[in-house]
């Protein structure tokens, strides 16, 4: 008899800019194309992987990064095509004849309010946070695992495209607003430390955390 597939919760995987978040979910994928679950007679189905969609949006929206420091009303607006473009994706990915119950994602709903938050106002995020895209994002992510990358890593590499931070203060203050909407709305995350700099190290810590949820799944 073929082994049955273990269930396994969405991932997240968040935070600010340069913090080796697409590195992680890139290693993740690598990682799961022949991995188990480490659990006797569980095997762990290979899961969709959502690509950060900001760039997608930035190409075919013709914004760049600029925008983003630069023009508060196109900055908002970018953030707002950003959560639309990130719903659209989940629910692509969620459809029931796709063959893989899971997923993890480069980033979430959550990251343009962060930005819009930062960059915009308060009064921007709290519109984006009322928003009916928001609403079914964070249900998702209330139900899943979460992973905030930390900032103030050593690996800072401009490519062109990401918004790049403006010294450790800016940097830091984008990784606590983070820290502050999580705590806000309610959402259980771990951090996978900056100083956890091994890629294996990394991909450990979420498959433990995985491990951990099918393990009180079954429990309970």
């Amino acid at each position: 008899m073929a082994e049955e597939a273990a269930q396994c919760r969405n991932v997240y995987i968040i935070g600010a800019q340069c913090t080796g978040k697409t590195t992680l979910v890139n290693s993740l994928e690598d990682n799961f194309d022949s991995s188990s679950c480490d659990q006797p007679g569980k095997q762990m189905s290979k899961p969709v992987i959502i690509r950060e969609v900001a760039r997608t949006v930035l190409r075919e929206k013709k914004f760049s990064r600029d925008d983003i420091t630069n023009s508060p009303s196109r900055a908002l607006q970018l953030q707002k095509y950003i959560l639309e473009a990130q719903m659209e994706a989940e629910e692509a990915a969620s459809k029931s004849d796709h063959p893989s119950p899971w997923y993890i994602c480069d980033r979430s709903g959550l990251d343009p309010i962060v930005y819009a938050r930062v960059f915009v106002g308060e009064e921007a995020a709290d519109d984006m946070l009322a928003s009916e895209a928001w609403q079914e994002l964070e249900g998702r992510m209330k139900t899943g695992i979460v992973i905030l990358c930390e900032a103030g890593c050593s690996w800072l590499v401009d490519d062109g495209t990401r918004l790049m931070p403006d010294g450790m203060e800016d940097w830091m203050r984008i990784d606590d607003t983070y820290r502050k909407l999580l705590a806000a709305r309610e959402i259980d995350y771990t951090v996978c430390s900056r100083n956890l700099v091994s890629r294996a190290d990394r991909v450990q810590l979420v498959k433990e955390r995985l491990a951990l949820s099918a393990a009180s799944s079954r429990s309970g």
